[in-house]
């Protein structure tokens, strides 16, 4: 098997701008206007995108031990979340995923948190791009919601806009490989 690929945080920033960083004038989830936008889709779908991100969310991780399960907002946090459970699966650990739907199934089970989780597991969300926090605090409600308990939300890049503090406000941590400052300033 070949050696697990490794974070490299200058790496990880020089593909942000060559994949994911673009100019003009945008409206975020927020409602904010920007003249810049984070497309991390577009980095989290990139093979090379994709093995950096998950290097060093994972590593954040690993700090305090892997909790039961990782997951968040449907369509942002799935290749995040598959690339997490794929590093985990890879070197053995039990950490599994689960993707939090916009809105509860209109048919089936009508689940809105969907994977094999189960109420009591300790979960991380994950997330690409946090402004303000709204994606991930309404990831955090179906979570809490369904049973599992939020230890903290990582995410790729913090955009400084709010986010942390609304984290804070609601007593989860939140933690980023990326700022916008570092982002802005390379």
């Amino acid at each position: 098997m070949d050696s697990m690929p490794q974070y490299d945080s200058q790496e990880l920033l020089r593909l942000v701008h060559e994949l994911a960083y673009q100019t003009g004038e945008f409206v975020l989830a927020s409602g904010a206007k920007a003249d810049f936008y984070l497309d991390c889709r577009r980095l989290t779908l990139h093979p090379r995108g994709l093995v950096q991100v998950t290097a060093g969310l994972y590593e954040l991780l690993q700090r305090e031990g892997l909790p039961d399960a990782v997951g968040g907002m449907a369509i942002g946090a799935d290749p995040i979340t598959a690339g997490l459970v794929h590093q985990a699966g890879l070197v053995g650990a039990d950490l599994l995923g689960f993707m939090v739907r916009k809105e509860p199934k209109a048919h089936g089970a009508g689940k809105q948190v969907e994977g094999p989780v189960l109420p009591g597991f300790r979960v991380v969300i994950v997330e690409d791009v946090v402004t303000s926090g709204g994606s991930s605090l309404k990831a955090i409600e179906a979570a809490q919601e369904f049973g599992l308990v939020v230890d903290r939300v990582i995410a790729i890049i913090d955009r400084q806009a709010g986010g942390r503090e609304a984290f804070e406000a609601r007593g989860i941590r939140f933690e980023s490989l990326l700022t916008l400052e570092q982002v802005r300033g390379a």
